[in-house]
Order: C-alpha cells, then sequence, then structure tokens
C-alpha cells in the first residue's frame, strides 16, 4: 500500500494494507515547491479500472496524477488536502498531510513507487468526488465480471 509516514504528519483513516498484503513504503522529503495534497489509495484491480472510466469521461483531465507502488499492488491517487477527514470509501485509505507533507512532485514521492500518470506543469489532482463515483463505477464492473465467472 502506499504510505506516507508519520515524518509528514499524517494519518490514515482506513486502510487497504491486509487486503493488499503489500509492505508500507516510507516517503522521503517532500518538494514543497509544489501545491499540497492527500493521497487516496486503492487496489491495483480497481483503480486502473477507475482510471481507465475517469479518462473516458466526458473531462478527459479529471484524473490528475496517479501512483503506484513497486510491486503494482495499490495505485495512489493526488487529491486536495483536507480530503481523509471525510474519506469513508471501503477498501481504500486516504492519508492526510495538513498540507504539510505530500505535495505535487517531479519524482514519485514514495519510496519503490512510479507514476502511472505523471504530474503535467499545471498538474491538478483528482477531484474526491469524481474519483469517489469512479470507484464506485469501477467496484461495480469488477464484482459483475467476478461473478461471470
Amino acid at each position: 500500500m502506499l504510505h506516507l509516514g508519520t515524518e509528514t504528519g499524517s494519518r490514515t483513516t482506513a486502510t487497504t494494507q491486509a487486503a493488499t498484503g503489500a509492505p508500507a513504503p516510507t516517503a522521503p522529503p517532500a518538494d514543497h515547491g509544489a501545491e499540497p495534497c492527500d493521497l487516496v489509495t486503492v487496489p491495483a484491480r480497481q483503480g486502473l479500472e477507475a482510471v481507465d472510466i475517469l479518462r473516458r469521461g466526458a473531462d478527459q483531465e479529471a484524473v490528475g496524477p496517479v501512483l503506484h507502488d513497486g510491486a503494482c499492488d495499490t495505485l495512489g491517487f493526488l487529491v486536495p488536502p483536507g480530503t481523509a477527514e471525510a474519506w469513508d470509501v471501503p477498501g481504500s485509505a486516504c492519508t492526510q498531510t495538513d498540507g504539510r507533507g505530500l505535495r505535487i512532485p517531479a519524482e514519485p514521492p514514495v519510496s519503490g513507487s512510479g507514476w502511472l500518470l505523471p504530474p503535467e506543469d499545471d498538474a491538478q489532482v483528482t477531484d474526491p468526488a469524481v474519483l469517489r463515483a469512479a470507484l464506485d463505477q469501477a467496484a461495480r464492473l469488477i464484482e459483475a465480471a467476478d461473478n461471470c465467472r
């Protein structure tokens, strides 16, 4: 699971580490020249479906930078700071940075991770309401596909 360490003052409001079995990488020092953001992590299968849903939507730029962990077990969506306070999507986690930790950096902020969708020059984070809807739709698609077997 992508996870920011306590050195950034973060907290996790939900967790998927048990679901993925992935170890939690630690975050290196943040790039303090960029906009602050929180990090929503989800299992890779659901996250990839959500990215597809967001990129096929009317606003193809609805998805901001997305990280993947080194084992590709989880994806991390950068979202506005404060998202973690109300994030309650089952099977996901949202790490709160209070604007003190994670910022949109040029390099992946979590050791052992990489960019699935790297930030662009005018990088915007993903809107949490739009992400929530895409994750819900992705979960339904995955459930339907699994039930067809």
